[in-house]
Formats: structure tokens, sequence, C-alpha cells
């Protein structure tokens, strides 16, 4: 009688365990998949993934085809250019590194969420921009970028804001070498955490140096050290 209630035991307890094998695979397979979405494309790839990098690089001005899905060399000549654009090996290939910058991993910014990368970047851009500018101004550059990436017209990541393809000279130039300093990562916190010293501008510029007629017949909303920032 005993020997029964042991054994009953024994095959409940390895029938738990079973189960509980079959589950562990189960979740980390669905996680696998989950974070496979976003792995890899290049030269003869088609699916959602390479829609959604054809719908970024149109959104950012590097792709003129048409979103169908199919990694052809019109797709890989724009991967290639935003790449270049970036300053990361242009291979032509959508691995990882690339799908971040176009703001398409897991880790991108969402929904007022910013990522460790995207403050460090927000930071290198206001140290490029507004070196030389009072706290406030460089706060107000910082906001700019914000204000886009939650404006319609505009990209929805900070990486796809800043750079999107003429949007800010500084990232072509000798200003993006210029790493950030514990000024402009506290003025990329501040205006993560709502401080928005521009007033809702989407765009700035210096009259000094800017003779850009769109730049110039934009609304003016306020004028903060050497840059105007408006509508």
């Amino acid at each position: 009688m005993k020997k029964s209630i042991v054994y009953t035991r024994y095959r409940a307890l390895l029938s738990f365990m079973l189960a509980l094998t079959v589950l562990i695979f189960a979740i980390y397979a669905q996680r696998e998949s989950e974070e496979s979405v976003y792995t890899l494309s290049k030269i003869g790839s088609r699916g959602n993934e390479v829609r959604q990098i054809q719908k970024k690089l149109k959104e950012l001005g590097y792709y003129k085809g048409s979103i169908d899905g199919i990694y052809g060399t019109g797709t890989q000549k724009a991967v290639k250019s935003f790449q270049k654009n970036c300053g990361i090996t242009a291979d032509g290939i959508a691995g990882p590194k690339t799908l971040k910058y176009l703001g398409l991993s897991a880790s991108s910014g969402s929904s007022g969420a910013f990522s460790g990368s995207d403050i460090n970047l927000l930071a290198k851009l206001i140290a490029a921009e507004a070196r030389g500018e009072s706290y406030t101004g460089q706060v107000a550059v910082g906001a700019v970028v914000l204000n886009r990436v939650s404006h319609p017209s505009f990209p929805d990541t900070v990486a796809g804001v800043i750079y999107q393809k003429g949007a800010f000279s500084c990232v072509n130039d000798s200003n993006w070498s210029v790493s950030p300093n514990a000024t402009s990562l506290k003025a990329a916190r501040d205006c993560i955490n709502g401080w928005d010293p521009s007033g809702g501008a989407i765009y700035y510029y210096n009259p000094a140096k800017t003779s850009n007629s769109f730049m110039h017949s934009r609304p003016v909303i306020t004028t903060i050290g050497r840059h105007v920032f408006c509508r």
C-alpha cells in the first residue's frame, strides 16, 4: 500500500516536472521569437521587417522606392547612405546597430519613455549644436528635438529626428566629434523631464549664420542667446 502511494506521488511529481519543462521551453521560444523580430536584413530578405526599414528610411528622406517588403538594391543603397550619415559601418546590411539608429529596436524610446542611449544621443546633439550657449539655451535645443519626436511631421524617435536627412548640419561636420559633457547630459535630462524653454518650438536657427528663407519665414516664439526658436 505504501509503495503504491509513493509510486503515485512519484508519477505526479514526474508529470509536473515534465509540464514545467515544456512551459519553460515554450516561454523561451516565444521570447527568442520576439527578440529576433529585428535581427538582420540584407539583399534578398523579404517581409515585415524590411517594410519597417523601408518606411523609416522613406520618412528620413533616404529611400524613394515603394514599401514592398523586398530588400533590393534600392533599399541597400538607402541603408548604406543612412549608415554613412550616422558614422557606422556602411555595409548596406540592416543589423541590430543600424536598426537601433533607425529607431526600430526593442530598446528604442517610445510613448515618452527614453533609454540611456536616447539621453546620450540627445546630449551629444546639444553639445554639438549649443556649446557656448547658456544652460537655458542648451535645454531649449534639446527640447526642440523632443518636440519633433512628438510632432506628426517628424520621426517618432530621438535617433530618427537627429539623423533625419538634412535636419542637423552638425551630424555631418567636425562638431559631431564633440563628446557630451556633464552639462549637456544634465540639459538632456532636464528637457526629457519636461522643461521646455523653447515654448514648444520645432525649429531653431542662428540668424547670423542662416540665410534659409524657410527658416526665416517661421513664426518666432522666442530668442535665447544666438538661437531663434520658432514653430
